[in-house]
This record gives C-alpha cells, sequence and structure tokens, in this order.
C-alpha cells in the first residue's frame, strides 16, 4: 500500500501546486472578494499539507504496515479532496451550499492525523 500513498501525495502535491499558481495568477481578476480567495488559498494550503502527509503515512506504510496507517492514508486521500476541492469550487461559483461539504472533509483529515498518531505509536517493526 506504500505507493499507492506515495501516488496520493504526488497527485495531491501536483494539483495543489496546480491549481494554487491558477488561482494566483489565472484566476486573480475572477476571484475580486477576499473571501473567494482566501478560499481558494487555504484549499491550496490544505491540500499541500496534506499531500506532504501522505509521504509520511507511505514511509510508515512501508516499514510498519497497518490497518490504521492504511485507514490515515484513505482518511487524508479523500478529506484533502473533499476539504479543498469543496474550497476551491465555493470560491469559483459562490455557492454558499458547498461550504456544507467543506466539514466532512475536514473531519476526515482530523481522523486521518488520529490514525497517523495511533499507527505510529503501536508500530512494531515487521
Amino acid at each position: 500500500m506504500w505507493k499507492i500513498w506515495l501516488v496520493c501525495a504526488a497527485v495531491h502535491g501536483f494539483i495543489s501546486v496546480a491549481l494554487g499558481a491558477f488561482g494566483a495568477h489565472g484566476l486573480k481578476d475572477r476571484l475580486g472578494q477576499a473571501g473567494q480567495t482566501a478560499n481558494f488559498e487555504t484549499g491550496a494550503r490544505y491540500e499541500m499539507y496534506h499531500a506532504l502527509a501522505l509521504f509520511g503515512v507511505a514511509f510508515l506504510a512501508s516499514k510498519f504496515p497497518s490497518k490504521a496507517i492504511n485507514a490515515s492514508g484513505y482518511c487524508m486521500t479523500i478529506g484533502a479532496f473533499i476539504f479543498s476541492f469543496s474550497l476551491y469550487a465555493l470560491a469559483l461559483t459562490e455557492v454558499k451550499k458547498l461550504g456544507a461539504v467543506t466539514p466532512i472533509g475536514g473531519a476526515l483529515l482530523l481522523a486521518g492525523w488520529v490514525l497517523l498518531g495511533y499507527a505510529a505509536y503501536s508500530a512494531s517493526p515487521k
């Protein structure tokens, strides 16, 4: 599974850089309100944080495979997607109802961190 987490980390990292640059340059005029820009930037920032965290998940999964570390990877991968893309969509469309989806992604991210801590704490060499 560690290879899957590395691929997920790379994909999230790529999307974060690509959309972050697109938001800063290509959407500069479109995202007129400060709240829209802040939402877009928050989405890109948190996606990058979790791309980096997924590298840690991949490392632990390669050295100390467990159900907890894989569950952490799933939570972070899905959570970063839901969290960040709901913020990207909210910034681009201004459909306020999309903001209701963001906490679901945030809860998955939190669960991913808890599971990562548990996996690291309970890891024993195989």
